[in-house]
């Protein structure tokens, strides 16, 4: 079971049948947020998965839950949240490559206390979170006060994936800060080429890699759209190429690559994410991870490359069941 704590949202995205008139334009209310997208992708590829998130009571809010709970997810730990639903509109430029404005101010998803976190169960033995929701205060301090003694008291995978919106974090300084500081808590950390470039611009992919390594990280994967990903696991830097695919969208492709490599890690019986025969690389407390070999790592990340590659080759955040997965990897 992955316990995915997070933010879960409305993609408003244009009809395209309304875009070319000059008219008024209608817009389709697709159901979002990375983690809530990281769960669904999850669960779609058959692992078990809960969704720790503020869920309004409001339209959007029920339409959130009703295509979490018909996909599959578990919402036994949710909150139900008195505030409205955040909207996201949604942009598609010449390349189907997606841009965001979001309606954030006083809603749901960042209004975490202690005690709503404190319902996961005391047995959880993954934890993954991100984007908005690890940097959008008030909630985001109490979601990492609750990583930190989560880390205290048992041995616990911890993912994480930043997510960058630019337009929301314009204290730079303070930015780096609040994601070195979750790096520190992660074993797993998946970030874009895009993500370092606002993060630590002109600095190289594979010093970044490395940094972040150093601060904790056992896993660190980057992945660059059409060239694929890099990675590092122990003590070499891999690389990974993109699938060819024709290209609808790119909504939610980060967030299928992100449940695509979670699966791929705990199927292996245990987050297999250390070089061989070690633990995981990070300071005391990270959780003691199994065996893991460069070859392992690298096959964890070319199956969320392929798990990515099926979502952009439909409309929004559609990611793969396991057997559209499986079927693809057959066919190759």
């Amino acid at each position: 079971m992955v316990c995915v704590i997070g933010e879960a949202l409305i993609d408003l995205v244009m009809d395209p049948a309304t875009a070319a008139s000059p008219g008024p334009k209608a817009y389709l209310a697709h159901p979002g947020g990375s983690p809530f997208n990281v769960a669904i992708g999850l669960a779609r590829l058959g692992r078990p998965a809960q969704l720790l998130a503020r869920l309004s009571g409001d339209a959007f809010g029920r339409q959130l839950r009703a295509h979490a709970e018909a996909n599959g997810v578990d919402l036994s730990y949710a909150v139900d949240a008195a505030e409205s639903s955040t909207v996201a509109v949604v942009s598609l430029d010449a390349q189907r490559n997606a841009g965001y404005d979001f309606y954030r101010t006083g809603t749901a998803d960042w209004q975490w206390s202690a005690a709503e976190l404190d319902r996961m169960p005391a047995d959880t033995s993954w934890i993954h979170t991100g984007s908005l929701a690890s940097w959008t205060q008030p909630g985001a301090g109490v979601i990492s006060d609750q990583l930190r003694r989560r880390r205290e008291r048992r041995p616990v995978v911890i993912s994480y994936d930043p997510n960058i919106r630019p337009a929301l974090l314009p204290d730079h300084p303070s930015a780096v800060s609040q994601v070195e500081a979750m790096v520190c808590l992660a074993d797993v950390v998946k970030a874009s080429a895009e993500d370092l470039d606002w993060l630590y611009p002109g600095q190289g992919v594979d010093d970044v890699l490395r940094r972040w390594q150093r601060l904790g990280a056992s896993v660190v994967v980057v992945t660059d759209g059409g060239r694929g990903a890099r990675f590092l696991a122990g003590d070499e830097i891999g690389a990974a190429p993109a699938r060819p695919v024709r290209v609808v969208d790119t909504v939610g492709a980060g967030d299928a690559f992100m449940a695509g490599l979670i699966n791929a890690l705990a199927a292996g019986g245990h987050a297999a994410v250390g070089p061989a025969g070690h633990a995981a690389v990070g300071p005391a407390g990270h959780a003691a991870l199994g065996p893991a070999g460069q070859a392992v790592v690298a096959a964890a990340v070319e199956e969320a490359i392929l798990v990515a590659a099926l979502t952009c080759a439909r409309a929004g955040a559609n990611p793969p069941t396991a057997a559209e997965l499986a079927a693809a990897q057959a066919a190759v």
